[in-house]
């Protein structure tokens, strides 16, 4: 379910007030090969749930996410010198809706004049496809039901988008959970709802008191080859507190070389709102001067690394 976009950024903003943050030791993630390898060789002999049994994951004022852990299943994987590494899970989730989780999901959906009364919707579940090697997720079922049961609207697309997963999206803690159960593990989870999630990497003030913090989301961290690749928040605030900009990127930083791109991301301002910065994003690596004060940011990266290495190396194929 993405809720047609979630209201991508500004339910961050709300959350988004800095502190900083000093990093901890975060545990690495422990793959259980083994337990694995013997649930798969059962599966054959499940027997189907007659009911789901949905497990609570998080609820906030407008929705409440669930997940059914016997709806994981492991779809693909590869084998590797240390065992089969997952590489396609399949779940299915479940959400259910406040009033206004309603009305706001059915105008997402364009759905708002077909139910004028948000009451109808009560709740929905989705199949979700997830892809860890790159934190993607794909919608390819979803059902809405009323309070009764009944299935009010369906859709099914075995086409549908891939949508990264970071702290913006609404399927995070599915995600998180299904990630979690498919590799034995809880550290997923976990990392999303640790105090630590979000590492400072640069703070600075300018002469004339413009600040600018910077920090990135370990959730997100993962290696690809000498790229460490992450989601991060910067903001500037004026010599009065008041924020100026924001900009939410994807970034991959090569560590050896000290040199940075953006690969996606939003910017936001007072006047404009949230705009997409993906149009304006060229590709290029900069190069981060190693006399700059901005090469605090490398350092910073290289010891997180050095510190987690199972953690930004998780669910790897080699």
């Amino acid at each position: 379910m993405d809720k047609r976009m979630y209201n991508l950024i500004g339910m961050g903003l709300l959350a988004g007030s800095f502190l900083v943050i000093n990093p901890q030791l975060v545990q690495a993630a422990h793959i259980d090969f083994e337990h694995q390898a013997q649930e798969e060789a059962t599966d054959t002999n499940k027997q189907p749930e007659a009911k789901e049994q949905w497990y609570w994951l998080s609820s906030d004022d407008n929705y409440s996410k669930y997940f059914d852990p016997d709806s994981v299943v492991i779809t693909r994987n590869v084998e590797t010198a240390h065992g089969k590494v997952p590489t396609e899970i399949q779940v299915w989730t479940k959400t259910a809706y406040s009033y206004g989780g309603a009305q706001d999901t059915l105008a997402a959906y364009g759905l708002n004049k077909k139910f004028p009364d948000a009451s109808q919707l009560n709740f929905s579940t989705a199949q979700l496809i997830i892809r860890p090697q790159f934190r993607t997720v794909q919608c390819v079922a979803e059902h809405f039901y009323n309070a009764k049961g009944e299935v009010i609207w369906s859709e099914a697309n075995a086409a549908a988008k891939e949508r990264e997963i970071n702290s913006q999206n609404f399927n995070e803690d599915f995600y998180a959970a299904a990630v979690d159960q498919a590799f034995h593990q809880s550290r997923e989870m976990e990392r999303v709802k640790a105090k630590n999630r979000w590492l400072t990497v640069f703070d600075s003030t300018t002469p004339e008191g413009i600040y600018t913090h910077t920090k990135v989301d370990t959730s997100t961290m993962r290696m690809q080859g000498n790229n460490l690749v992450f989601w991060q928040w910067q903001e500037v605030k004026d010599s009065n507190g008041q924020v100026m900009e924001i900009k939410f990127l994807k970034m991959a930083v090569n560590l050896p070389q000290a040199t940075e791109k953006a690969i996606a991301g939003q910017y936001w301002t007072p006047k404009s709102g949230w705009k997409s910065l993906d149009a304006a994003i060229d590709g290029q690596y900069r190069m981060i001067s190693r006399t700059s004060e901005e090469y605090r940011y490398v350092l910073e990266l290289r010891n997180y690394v050095e510190n987690h290495s199972a953690w930004v190396h998780r669910y790897g194929l080699e």
